[in-house]
């Protein structure tokens, strides 16, 4: 199975975050708001899931640091 970009996902992750924030507080625009909606949407596909609460788990996961053993 292909895996994204760790910094791709991170990138995403951080932007989503911004995104939602301005949302969130109604200081948004349209414009915002369709990023927002197209940033949920790349998530989903990167990490392979249909909801966008299951991609931001799971991009969670994928960037958290490893413990080493």
């Amino acid at each position: 199975m292909l895996l994204p970009d760790r910094n791709t996902v991170e990138r995403l992750l951080r932007h989503y975050r911004v995104q939602e924030q301005c949302v969130l507080d109604g200081s948004c625009d349209l414009t915002v708001r369709r990023r927002f909606e197209d940033t949920a949407y790349t998530l989903c596909v990167l990490m392979g899931v249909r909801s966008t609460p299951e991609a931001l788990r799971a991009a969670e996961r994928y960037v958290a640091p490893r413990a080493s053993l």
